[in-house]
């Protein structure tokens, strides 16, 4: 076998593992589950997330899984915890654990600790018989038979359990909250999916300049007017209304056709009934319309007045494709 064959049987031999793994894990729910999300989901606290190794850096993406999906989380480092930062954490706050042995000294010192603060807690842990599993309020089952390390030693099953878990918790609480997609926007202003959901097609527009003609606009002055405004287009407007496109392509075009072209106004080259948005219209809305009929500009309207244009390369900036 050579080496590329060596390497893929590998990573199809992990990936089987661990799905394997991830799937065994619907069969370990038991009724703590659905407690522990009622209670994260009454409780008037946040979610404090601790733990130590992998098992922190786990912790640490399913805070971030919380925030961003309406329950609010802090990650505490199980070891930080025993020398200060256990102050953090204050009356109403309920704290989940994750250890895949349930037994580390850190875990083992941390655990009362929080019981004499009154602290209700759940348990990710791969041990439930563990210490940490005979003190939790609550327990989330995460036992694997065998990481994927060939050793059985490096975290990585086991992990990707305790990962998955944390999600299913995360999707849970984002149900019984309704947590719609307006709320996701919110918490996401600033990345490409935020974006798809609260950008508006004026938010684009209003940077852009705004060609515009009229019918009787000179060939030469429609140029100069495409060409200063830089977006490959101008409107042609009859009282601040649209009533045609001219594109680069439209003056190509009319250029290949027509020998005597200086004569020609607006009214004769330019497209009628183009393509337009309102400016109240979402940009993913400007997105599909340019998909749709093969475009890169539409005319942007406001109460039915010519406001501007939308450009394709303005979706590409924001992230919006």
């Amino acid at each position: 076998m050579n080496s590329k064959q060596s390497i893929l049987k590998t990573a199809t031999s992990t990936i089987k593992l661990e799905s394997k793994a991830i799937a065994h894990l619907s069969e370990l729910l038991t009724d703590d589950f659905a407690d522990a999300v009622e209670l994260i989901y009454n409780s008037k606290g946040r979610v404090i997330i601790t733990g130590i190794g992998k098992s922190a850096i786990i912790a640490n993406k399913i805070v971030a899984t919380l925030n961003s999906t309406g329950t609010p989380a802090v990650f505490m480092h199980a070891a930080d915890a025993i020398h200060g930062d256990l102050g953090l954490m204050l009356e109403d706050d309920v704290v989940i654990c994750i250890s895949k042995s349930g037994n580390t000294p850190e875990i083992k010192v941390l655990v009362p600790l929080i019981k004499n603060a009154n602290n209700k807690m759940i348990a990710i842990t791969g041990n439930i018989e563990s210490f940490l599993g005979q003190q939790a309020d609550f327990i989330l089952n995460t036992f694997v038979t065998h990481e994927a390390c060939p050793n059985n030693l490096a975290p990585t099953t086991s992990t990707t359990a305790q990962l998955v878990m944390g999600d299913a918790l995360a999707v849970c609480l984002l149900e019984l909250r309704g947590f719609s997609s307006k709320d996701f926007a919110k918490y996401h202003p600033g990345g490409a999916l935020g974006k798809r959901l609260y950008l508006r097609v004026n938010d684009l527009s209003s940077q852009n300049q705004k060609p515009q003609v009229a019918l009787e606009t000179s060939l030469k002055e429609v140029i100069v007017e495409i060409t200063e405004k830089m977006l490959g287009v101008t409107a042609v407007v009859d009282n601040d209304q649209i009533v045609g496109i001219i594109t680069d392509g439209d003056l190509r075009r009319m250029l290949s056709k027509s020998d005597d072209f200086m004569s020609l106004k607006a009214k004769d080259i330019m497209s009628k009934n183009p393509r337009r948005i309102s400016e109240e219209a979402m940009a993913v809305e400007a997105k599909e319309l340019m998909e749709e009929f093969g475009i890169s500009q539409l005319l942007v309207e406001h109460d039915g007045k010519y406001s501007g244009v939308v450009h394709l390369h303005d979706l590409i900036k924001e992230g919006i494709i």
